[in-house]
């Protein structure tokens, strides 16, 4: 698939042709929702967490003697039956919501979504996504002229793909609304599928393809 490389100001200065293997793979949706249910359950972590009796404190003498009170026999005050005790049955933070994935369906995933945004031409590959400086004015001037958005508009749902770590731009980035920039090596479906508009360096291009199908 040929495609045209620009540069910041939305000029056109060359093409490119996007690899095959990495943008051509047929759409699978099942997998693609397996492995985007497996990221977001691995990233859970499961706050809510009560107590249970051997956490609370107290309770450590048997309220009254097994028989000859009337009263029902109890051995401890922090039972889940009395007030201030353990509570029974409750939400844990121990619980381990995450699921396995191995890496060829990632990769197939990640392919198969990659692919699918080509198709849909939400791609878009630049000759260099590297800034002099970490101002999100810059950055955010440079893409109101490649998103076509209202004068007003500040929401530019863009995932920006460099080749290595680039930290003016990921500075940069980090102050839009619904934007963000990543290294080629950290490229995941969630990032891919929760951003309309997907802009890539043109070096980070043959870098996707190596470290994924190693």
């Amino acid at each position: 698939m040929k495609v045209d490389v620009y540069n910041l100001r939305n000029e056109v200065v060359g093409s490119l042709d996007l690899p095959e293997a990495v943008f051509g793979a047929k759409w699978n949706a099942t997998l693609v929702k397996q492995v985007l249910d497996a990221q977001v359950a691995n990233r859970r972590a499961p706050w809510a967490h009560v107590r249970d009796r051997s956490e609370v404190s107290g309770g450590g003498k048997k309220p009254w003697r097994q028989k000859g009170t009337g009263r029902a026999r109890h051995g401890s005050t922090r039972s889940p039956l009395w007030v201030g005790g353990g509570k029974a049955h409750g939400p844990r933070n121990d619980k381990d919501y995450s699921q396995k994935v191995n890496k060829k369906m990632k990769r197939v995933a990640l392919f198969s979504a990659l692919s699918r945004k080509a198709k849909d031409g939400e791609i878009k590959v630049f000759d260099s996504l590297a800034i002099e400086k970490p101002k999100t004015k810059e950055l955010a001037g440079a893409l109101h002229g490649m998103i076509s958005l209202p004068k007003s508009g500040k929401r530019y749902d863009v995932l920006l793909v460099s080749e290595v770590a680039n930290k003016n731009l990921f500075r940069a980035a980090s102050n839009l609304v619904k934007t963000k920039a990543i290294a080629a090596d950290s490229l995941n479906i969630f990032d891919v599928l929760n951003h309309k508009n997907l802009f890539i360096d043109k070096e980070a291009i043959e870098a996707i393809g190596k470290h994924y199908t190693i």
